[in-house]
């Protein structure tokens, strides 16, 4: 997931001056190369490689996972935890939302993105929290290298709020949002009974049901030289668990054992992955693992992430339980997830992990 955002306006000066959105920049006749203030360099050594076949995110069976044989739920629930352990990524099959559903949530938020710039400006608003917000990049008041992407983020729980154009797309978001949630729900019950906890214990925990839920799109448009950009730069998710889905066009890569993979995802699969709340509850057990996206040259890759988070007036805290089982002292002081998330979007995360900064 990407990290907090605000709009398409930059301060210089004490003025502020408009950013054009990429999609524009992107459809320009005369671009053929990639501007200055998006250049970014990459790592050599560090290239995706999507062939290895030991370099493949795990992939959890939902279906077992929920309504299997005890045998075959304790067997999933195990995979469950070695993938958190191992991987902090995987791909969740046979989960029951609709092909059709999620294609519809692509393309609803594709027309969004072709709406005329005009009819997108009284979305672009700074604040963190704000319930609809689109713009481009990142954070352009402090960020030194511009993104090569859009986005829009739209916040669904604990209150459902939705964007009255393009046509359809409030009724199609309530229904994704849904139906996320509850993959979601399942999912985090999973990896409470993985570290020989009740069901329940993180949601409880975390409140859970009044947690932060946001469906937040992505819009990266085909870039001259993809190697010279980046869509967004190495990065963690601040929330519990997040789901991802993408359009035909791949291009989410993950640092495993310090190479970046790049995801092949099973059609109709959520690409999972733990957040940073997790990282701290389970005290580095499981981690919240770097991620990235990368661009490519040929077509528009769209992906919506839907982070869930706790309620944003709770702190994360190591679990006791698995303290005192593991014989561990915690190794992270508690913030609420509302000032974790203010910290991931402020200038501090750039000169180090969020994690670092509640790192006893």
């Amino acid at each position: 997931m990407a990290p907090a955002v605000t709009s398409l306006t930059e301060a210089s000066n004490g003025h502020e001056t408009e950013v054009a959105s990429i999609k524009r920049l992107a459809a320009s006749a005369a671009l053929s190369s990639v501007p200055s203030e998006y250049t970014y360099t990459k790592n050599p050594n560090e290239q995706g490689d999507a062939n290895d076949p030991e370099h493949s995110i795990p992939t959890i069976d939902f279906a077992l996972l929920t309504s299997g044989s005890p045998d075959q739920r304790a067997k999933v629930i195990e995979e469950l935890g070695r993938a958190c352990e191992e991987w902090g990524f995987f791909q969740v099959t046979n989960h029951g939302v609709p092909e059709r559903l999620m294609k519809s949530m692509i393309d609803a938020c594709h027309r969004f993105f072709d709406l005329p710039e005009e009819e997108k400006k009284e979305f672009q608003t700074k604040n963190l929290l704000d319930p609809i917000r689109c713009g481009t990049s990142a954070n352009v008041a402090i960020e030194k290298v511009r993104l090569w992407r859009d986005f829009l983020k739209v916040i669904a729980h604990p209150e459902f709020n939705s964007l009255y154009k393009p046509a359809g797309y409030s009724e199609v978001s309530l229904e994704y949002s849904k139906r996320t949630r509850e993959v979601a729900t399942e999912i985090l019950k999973g990896i409470s009974e993985s570290l020989g906890l009740e069901a329940d214990y993180i949601a409880k925990a975390m409140n859970w049901n009044r947690g932060l839920q946001i469906l937040a799109a992505n819009y990266y448009p085909a870039c001259p030289q993809p190697d010279k950009a980046i869509g967004i730069p190495p990065h963690t998710d601040h929330g519990l668990v997040t789901l991802l889905i993408q359009n035909e066009m791949g291009g989410l890569e993950v640092k495993h054992k310090d190479q970046w993979v790049l995801v092949n995802a099973t059609p109709g699969a959520f690409i999972v992955n733990i957040g940073d709340q997790i990282q701290i509850l389970t005290n580095d057990k499981y981690k919240s693992i770097w991620h990235r996206a990368v661009v490519n040259n040929k077509a528009t890759r769209i992906s919506i992430a839907v982070p869930h988070g706790p309620s944003l007036d709770t702190p994360a805290l190591p679990i006791p339980e698995l303290l005192e089982r593991e014989g561990q002292a915690p190794k992270y002081v508690g913030m609420t997830y509302e000032k974790f998330m203010e910290l991931q979007a402020s200038p501090a995360a750039l000169t180090k992990p969020c994690l670092d900064h509640l790192r006893i």
